[in-house]
């Protein structure tokens, strides 16, 4: 009885959105640094998947940034809350630019970075006081006010990865100081289609228990977004590249957080992603050492195999049509599919790591969750695992919500401590 309740619940609020688009099919080579018209896209993508796989950490680094800067408090919203609940973002001036050819035959990278984190960075020249704060912003933000964690502020900065929307080439995050604690930050990465202001109660409830916090704002939504979406359409799409650059993007912008909050004086790192930020979140800690725990809300080991079968990606699914199958997609997106990184996460030293799905969800279907899980265990990868009677869309809702945040900051406060 349960299980109908809910998803009849997960239909309703899944169809609350009518401005879902079904876009055409798009092999979009030219996302991956090829010849869109190449004759052979199957092929292009099945090697080009496998030597990303291969190649892991270079096709998730994240150059030296140079250009952090606060550029002030964010805009008041509505529904300035912690949802989990997907809705559509309104769309932004932006200008098309060109897709520059990656100089690692991965796709685009913006010019003028290097190929990889430095990890031992002269911080005092590059962010200003090591142990505070940029030593100047641009827009001219009082300093003294960021530094006394006087309520949250942007961080922006250039994506280290070049999409064809100039607006989108900017990141954004939402930084929530603790007063006085410098210790511990948490980055929160949010839902697809994830509204201004969402995540913003979470982030001031770290505040509440010690620790500063991160939010940033996905590839093309919010500020972010080009002006002929509705929605953020373009991080996941019947256009097979591109979503490979998408996800590559947000891990990049990620890692650019973690950058940065090194800058400012931080120990310890965690992470928290909702949805296809779980996705991003995952692909991150994996590739970075200088997250020290994560939690991972929602949860699936393959993204074609949610688009393929999840309700909220319907159209999506309709995109592909007949042109390509789940095993291909499934193969051609492993690249951003946490599956094919268990084998490096178990080589790993064990750090902090829960997962968090829940068992009426008809968005990343529950046998996803478990295929996940089970993969955990068989790789003897050490975890906290958490489930949640509800759906997707209802863990949005009381008293669902409440229960998920409570698993989500107790283990990092505990962790991170």
């Amino acid at each position: 009885m349960l299980k109908r309740y809910m998803h009849k619940r997960e239909r309703y609020f899944a169809m609350l959105n009518d401005n879902r688009v079904v876009r055409p099919f798009e092999w979009g080579l030219e996302f991956i640094g090829e010849d869109q018209d190449a004759d052979d896209p199957h092929r292009l993508f099945a090697e080009f998947s496998r030597k990303v796989i291969e190649n892991s950490d270079e096709y998730f680094s994240t150059p030296t940034i140079s250009d952090f800067h606060i550029e002030g408090r964010p805009p008041a919203s509505a529904g300035d809350a912690q949802s989990v609940t997907p809705t559509s973002a309104g769309g932004v001036l932006s200008e098309p630019g060109a897709v520059a050819t990656g100089s690692h035959g991965f796709g685009p990278r913006n010019a003028d970075r290097s190929s990889a984190v430095t990890q031992s960075s002269d911080w005092s020249s590059e962010f200003g006081d090591p142990q505070g704060y940029p030593s100047a912003n641009a827009d001219g933000t009082d300093k003294t006010a960021l530094a006394n964690g006087d309520g949250p502020h942007v961080l922006a900065w250039t994506s280290s990865v070049a999409t064809p929307s100039r607006q989108n080439n900017t990141a954004y995050a939402t930084y929530f100081p603790h007063e006085t604690n410098r210790k511990a930050a948490v980055i929160v990465l949010p839902h697809w289609n994830a509204k201004a202001g969402t995540y913003f109660d979470l982030c001031r409830f770290f505040n509440k228990v010690g620790m500063s916090s991160l939010r940033l704002t996905l590839p093309y939504h919010e500020e972010r977004m080009p002006p002929e979406l509705e929605r953020a359409d373009y991080l996941v799409a019947p256009n097979v590249g591109r979503s490979l650059q998408s996800i590559r993007q947000s891990v990049a912008d990620t890692r650019a957080c973690v950058t940065w909050l090194k800058g400012q004086g931080y120990e310890k790192i965690g992470i928290v992603g909702t949805s296809i930020g779980s996705c991003v979140a995952f692909l991150a800690f994996v590739h970075d050492f200088r997250i020290d725990a994560a939690v991972f809300n929602h949860v699936s080991g393959y993204m074609a195999d949610v688009v393929w079968h999840g309700l909220s990606t319907y159209h999506v699914r309709d995109g592909f049509g007949d042109n390509i199958d789940l095993d291909e997609l499934r193969e051609y997106w492993l690249p951003v599919s946490p599956m094919a990184y268990m084998e490096k996460l178990a080589a790993q030293q064990p750090r902090p790591q829960r997962y968090i799905y829940t068992l009426y969800d008809l968005s990343f279907p529950v046998q996803l969750s478990r295929d996940t899980m089970r993969a955990l265990r068989r790789h003897k990868i050490k975890h906290s695992k958490s489930t949640i009677p509800c759906g997707h869309y209802t863990l949005g809702e009381k008293p669902w919500v409440y229960l998920d945040g409570y698993k989500i900051i107790r283990y990092l406060h505990k962790h991170l401590r």
